[in-house]
């Protein structure tokens, strides 16, 4: 039988959508109020779902202060309170939420060999949200 566990954390961060790539008309026709030269911030809402077996010695999936552990030293530590547009990981790609939540997943899935990541969900605002399956 497999279960899954999820877990939720919060951190803030800013960025401005634009890419060198289109024109400034094109940047404010895609991006709209997005593409704000100052940027603009989010507090985001992260999800994390990691299934397997229950592990018939402790009883659970993953250890939860372990799961806590890795997401604050490799994703809360790395982009809350940051604007996205300076990280390396964005160097190259939009800092949509969309990039930002599949970044999210590469970097934990890199690290997680116990369990298997299932989910990465990260929330923008109460309308929007996006998954990242594995």
């Amino acid at each position: 039988m497999k279960a899954h566990l999820t877990r939720r954390y919060w951190f803030a961060a800013s960025h401005r959508l634009h890419t060198d790539k289109l024109s400034e008309a094109e940047n404010r026709a895609i991006y709209g109020k997005c593409n704000n030269p100052f940027g603009h911030g989010h507090n985001y809402a992260l999800e994390v779902t990691v299934s397997g077996q229950v592990a018939p010695d402790t009883g659970m999936v993953y250890n939860l202060p372990d799961l806590d552990l890795l997401v604050r030293n490799e994703v809360l530590e790395r982009f809350d309170h940051q604007n996205l547009n300076c990280i390396p990981e964005f160097q190259e790609i939009v800092p949509t939420t969309e990039n930002l939540c599949t970044a999210i997943f590469n970097i934990l899935k890199r690290k997680l060999d116990a369990v298997h990541l299932e989910r990465v969900r990260l929330e923008e605002t109460s309308q929007n949200s996006f998954e990242v399956l594995g």
